[in-house]
């Protein structure tokens, strides 16, 4: 039996989905399951004929005249056999301890469920709509509220008001003013009110609903104001919304701000052109003023729906819990809210994992059946089947976590499709560390086909999270085949590095010449073992190498570097230079050496060293500067040396520069000196211009101009004798004060 119900269940929501899937990809918003156990037996021998709902329990009303008590799950838990004749209505009061029944043959029935209590009533012929009220003396007062307008088809309490239909409309009754208040007269006489009853539903205490074949009235009960009293009703009914619907309504219900109709279908048959009866619909709307808006729409797959009518369906609801009761002869179905975890189903069916991994990730505290894990899982395998394997390896990151155990799972997965390098991106390197083993495996997959994607594993993945020898003795092998590759060579000394065998890292970077090699020697402070790997230092980046030995004397001497430098005299003047350059004292012993080596490689910087050094032997300095003619190096070193008239010489016949023979003169400020430069000058026209404008204020001009030979011309010469004049002057006027004071 269960089994059946089961398979019942699952065909009852198969044959639902297929009503509006095929056509929309909008989600659903309810879902739908029978009511089973008790009722299944109670419908294989009766029919359902109606239903009422309380917060505690469901009562059913059958064609057999029986009252059943049913808990939510459909379990029986009490029988009244109450009529002979079909049940029409089930009324329930608001604790539940009393229950009302009227049946087809015009009995009604009062009586508590859990009491002695009870009330009995007979009408010949149901046209009147009666009130019963308890009077002082607990006796029944009845009143009647209507009459002569047919059968009462309907009636709905609520409150204070009390709301009915018959042939001709629906009336609503306030029993605090004794009033009735309005009558909304039927749309569609045409239809035979037996078999398309009105279905009444109050939203609230002043909302009224009514269905009626095709028509849905929203009827909002309100106050007058108290001048337009009168003679008329304290209350009156103003009709909010209107509209006509596609199909028969057979039932009402509220949902928040919208309505749930529950409609018979008729259908016409393609083939036989004739009239049928469909499945039933339950709509969801959104009440417009004159029109409405569908929200969604099922077709429901009812027991003998072929066989039922517009009056055969009711539609009940909890309040509470937006729980709709679906009830037909031979079948009641329960439809509810879908909740997050409906919603998760339906979008995992729909293939749409990103928002199905969202929408739990957001309702994770609400949701039962549904684990993120899981569906993490199956957004990545359905990734992974469809080809996307990065965006599937990008996700792992997210999905897995700390989850080592899944991690190494995943990976495994990856290496049987031949997907390792996708993942090697996300894989953890610290909370989690997976095995060893699962790194090394990525990283031979790279050696294998991509030298330039396992160097950035090597770079970028902690040298703790696999075996290093394992990987240098692969790289090895690799080295054997391609030795001079500079990807594999770069690779392994970064290993070696990590292994602390940094002499072996230290030759492949000098062998590469790397830039990293100062940073590797500074790190792991590995001067003692470049004391003979000098010159390919110097040889990589002089200028680098140089302030890092000279920032680091006291692990390399000075003698040490100049020794290992003998045979590169250019790469010792750089050293030495550089030495020089911080420190005029510290290299004092190589400052002889030190002119070949600048005279050699570096002449522009001879002379600022002869200036700077007071250790350099000046004998050999001029045998040297001699040798190869350096002029002004030898005029320096022969002025030096107190040798002025021999260095005033040079200037005048090797360099021909009277300006500097001139400079040279004022700084010796030599009276001899002079001379001889005048007497070098005396039969050079430019060299005399250049004594008559420079020699006024340190010789008589008078000495120069009387030994011109007559006839000699002097380039410039009026304005040499105006600016002899002109010093002359600015002599005198310097001397008058002095001369003032003497006085």
């Amino acid at each position: 039996m269960a089994e059946a119900e089961e398979q019942e269940t699952e065909s009852l929501e198969e044959s639902t989905d297929e009503s509006e899937e095929e056509e929309s990809e909008e989600e659903p918003k309810l879902k739908y399951e029978r009511l089973s156990n008790g009722v299944t037996e109670i419908l294989q021998k009766d029919a359902a004929s109606c239903m009422t709902v309380h917060d505690k329990f469901l009562a059913l009303g059958t064609h057999y005249g029986k009252v059943y008590l049913l808990d939510v799950q459909g379990n029986i838990t009490q029988k009244f056999d109450v009529s002979p004749v079909k049940i029409n209505q089930i009324s329930l009061d608001e604790s539940g301890e009393h229950m009302g029944v009227c049946s087809e043959d015009g009995k009604v029935q009062v009586f508590g469920l859990y009491s002695g209590e009870e009330f009995h009533e007979t009408f010949d012929c149901p046209i009147k709509l009666l009130l019963f009220e308890r009077s002082w003396m607990s006796r029944w007062k009845s009143s009647v509220l209507h009459e002569g307008e047919g059968n009462i088809r309907s009636v709905k309490w609520r409150g204070h008001l009390i709301a009915w239909a018959n042939n001709m409309g629906v009336k609503i009754f306030d029993i605090t003013s004794k009033q009735r208040i309005t009558n909304v007269p039927r749309d569609d006489i045409s239809l035979r009110p037996d078999m398309y009853p009105c279905s009444l539903c109050w939203k609230d205490n002043v909302t009224l609903i009514i269905g009626w074949g095709t028509s849905v009235k929203i009827c909002s009960v309100k106050e007058r104001h108290a001048s337009e009293m009168r003679d008329l009703p304290s209350r009156y009914v103003e009709i909010v919304s209107q509209f006509e619907t596609e199909f028969y309504i057979s039932g009402l219900a509220p949902l928040c701000d919208q309505l749930v109709v529950l409609s018979y279908v008729k259908e016409v048959s393609e083939k036989t052109e004739r009239e049928y009866c469909a499945r039933p619909r339950l709509d969801i709307i959104q009440p417009l003023a004159e029109t409405c808006e569908e929200i969604s729409s099922d077709a429901l797959t009812v027991r003998g729906f072929q066989e039922n009518e517009c009056r055969d369906y009711h539609l009940e609801y909890s309040e509470g819990e937006s729980l709709f009761y679906i009830v037909s002869p031979r079948d009641v179905v329960v439809a509810k809210e879908r909740d997050q975890d409906d919603h998760i189903d339906w979008l995992l069916e729909k293939k749409k994992y990103e928002e199905a991994l969202m929408a739990a990730e957001i309702s994770q505290r609400n949701i039962k059946r549904h684990k993120i894990l899981d569906i993490g899982l199956a957004y990545i395998n359905h990734l992974v089947e469809k080809g996307d394997y990065d965006i599937a390896a990008r996700k792992c990151q997210k999905i897995l976590g700390k989850n080592a155990a899944l991690w190494e799972y995943e990976v495994y997965k990856f290496k049987e499709i031949g997907q390792l390098k996708a993942i090697s991106p996300y894989l953890p390197r610290g909370d989690p560390v997976l095995k060893p083993l699962i790194y090394e495996m990525i990283l031979h997959e790279f050696l294998e086909s991509d030298y330039e994607g396992f160097a950035t594993l090597i770079r970028e993945w902690p040298g703790d999270l696999y075996n290093n020898s394992v990987i240098v003795q692969a790289v090895r092998d690799h080295l054997k085949k391609d030795s001079q590759n500079r990807t594999l060579l770069k690779t392994l000394a970064e290993l070696y590095t990590y292994d602390k065998n940094y002499g072996n890292a230290l030759e492949i970077y000098l062998t590469l010449r790397h830039k990293d090699v100062f940073q590797l020697i500074h790190k792991h402070n590995l001067f003692s073992s470049i004391k003979d790997k000098i010159v390919l230092l110097m040889d990589f980046d002089s200028e680098k190498a140089v302030d890092m030995l000279l920032d680091n004397e006291d692990k390399i001497s000075i003698k040490k570097v100049v020794e290992e430098l003998e045979d590169r005299p250019e790469l010792q003047h750089v050293y030495l230079h550089k030495l020089f350059k911080r420190d005029h004292h510290k290299g004092q012993r190589y400052h002889e050496k030190q002119i070949s080596l600048y005279a050699e490689y570096d002449r522009p910087n001879l002379l600022p060293f002869l200036r700077d050094s007071t250790h350099c032997p000046l004998e050999k300095a001029l045998e040297i500067c001699q040798q190869r003619n350096f002029v002004e190096e030898t005029v320096y070193l022969l002025s030096r040396m107190g040798n002025s008239r021999s260095a005033l010489k040079m200037i005048m016949e090797e360099l021909h520069d009277v300006d500097k023979a001139i400079e040279f003169a004022k700084e010796q400020d030599d009276g001899e000196l002079w001379e001889d430069l005048i007497l070098y000058s005396i039969d050079k026209p430019p060299f005399i211009t250049g004594l008559l404008n420079n020699i006024g204020t340190h010789v008589d001009p008078i000495l120069l101009i009387h030994r011109i030979k007559e006839g000699m011309e002097i380039p410039n010469l009026r304005d040499s004798l105006v600016k002899i004049l002109q010093d002359y002057n600015l002599q005198l006027s310097c001397m008058k004060p002095s001369l003032q004071v003497e006085k």
